[in-house]
């Protein structure tokens, strides 16, 4: 965070957009303000800081054209109750009201997911196990958040087979 606000303070954008895991948060912003965070971040210590290969300043104010037109298309659609809670990473909450289920939507854009608390969160309502669809990145995460909980990658439909005979 404290990085993040040094860099801002040189000029451009610069936030805190995934609060992942202990040991790795990733910032968005303006590339000369990203660039400027790198050197402070390494000047304060901080081991590796690195740029990501994306297409766009996810989770930034720098989103807020693409927050605006997902609020207009949201805006034109039913949103019903959920049949359960749904816990958003924006908050790290439950949420099962449809309007603010619709509005935590549309911050997600420009806000910061909170990958870590979200996971605190699901375990402090009884989760036991993860399940990841795909790849093995959020179990890695997961694994460093709170290692007590069981975790399962989904790499493949063979995976997903033998999971569903294991339940």
């Amino acid at each position: 965070e404290a990085v993040a606000q040094e860099a801002a303070a040189g000029g451009g954008t610069c936030v805190v957009a995934n609060d992942n895991a202990p040991g790795q948060i990733v910032i968005s912003g303006t590339l000369d303000a990203l660039a400027r965070a790198a050197d402070i971040a390494k000047a304060k210590g901080i081991k590796r800081a690195l740029p990501l290969a994306v297409s766009a300043p996810f989770h930034c104010p720098l989103m807020q054209p693409a927050a605006d037109t997902m609020a207009g298309a949201l805006a034109a659609i039913t949103i019903r109750p959920p049949a359960a809670p749904v816990l958003a990473n924006v908050t790290a909450a439950l949420a099962s009201d449809p309007e603010t289920v619709r509005r935590l939507l549309v911050e997600q854009v420009t806000g910061r997911v909170r990958w870590r608390q979200s996971i605190l969160a699901l375990k402090s309502l009884g989760a036991e196990t993860t399940v990841e669809f795909g790849g093995k990145v959020l179990t890695g995460m997961v694994k460093r958040i709170d290692p007590s909980l069981r975790m399962v990658a989904l790499e493949s439909p063979g995976d997903l087979e033998d999971f569903g005979k294991s339940l």
